[in-house]
């Protein structure tokens, strides 16, 4: 038997600028994305979320039944947690250039890139046969592919993963096939709303 991994990213909120660790709440407009791409979301005998309010939201406005899977939680930003590229790039803009480009280093004293592909290969590859939805963040889906594909730790920040979108791993025993990122059925912003900005 196989496992098929069908790995949903949150939705964004719009009004907010990108942080690092950034866990708050959707907002009233991500909720109403999220609730409109219910019925596009495919069934899974183990539904899980990452631990963040987030993702909990997203899973709950799809009409998921999650439950929250720590191994699911967002890459550790250690000090950075909280802040802007902007602002890093102004300040620490050394130590951000070492980490996105090497996915050993982790000068903020959390997790390094490849610390974070260890985390969900050891997730993914631990999964029981049969289907799982996983509500969690861009850096771990990104994280999953580079494992599920054997690709260099390198590619992880040459993955984009949109918001509310469904990526689809399926295989056994390190032998894994990709359905690439697609839209869940979202329908466009209401009126006077701004469509999300993209995750940093």
């Amino acid at each position: 038997m196989t496992v098929r991994v069908m790995l949903i990213s949150p939705a964004v909120t719009a009004s907010r600028e990108a942080r690092f660790g950034d866990d708050g709440p959707l907002d009233a407009a991500g909720l109403r994305r999220t609730r409109g791409a219910a019925g596009a979301v495919p069934a899974a005998g183990l539904v899980l979320t990452a631990p963040s309010p987030r993702c909990r939201d997203t899973a709950a406005a799809l009409g998921a039944d999650a439950r929250a899977e720590p191994a699911l939680r967002d890459l550790d930003a250690g000090r950075w947690r909280g802040r802007g590229l902007t602002e890093l790039s102004a300040s620490e803009p050394g130590a951000l250039a070492a980490w996105l480009t090497d996915p050993g280093a982790a000068p903020h004293g959390g997790e390094s890139v490849r610390d974070v592909v260890a985390r969900a290969g050891t997730w993914l590859d631990g999964l029981p046969d049969g289907r799982v939805l996983a509500v969690t963040t861009p850096a771990v889906i990104r994280a999953a592919l580079v494992h599920a594909l054997a690709l260099p730790a390198e590619s992880f920040w040459r993955l984009d993963v949109q918001p509310l979108t469904l990526t689809e791993l399926s295989g056994r025993g390190g032998r894994w096939n990709l359905r690439c990122g697609a839209p869940l059925a979202v329908p466009g912003p209401a009126h006077g709303e701004s469509p999300a900005a993209p995750e940093a």
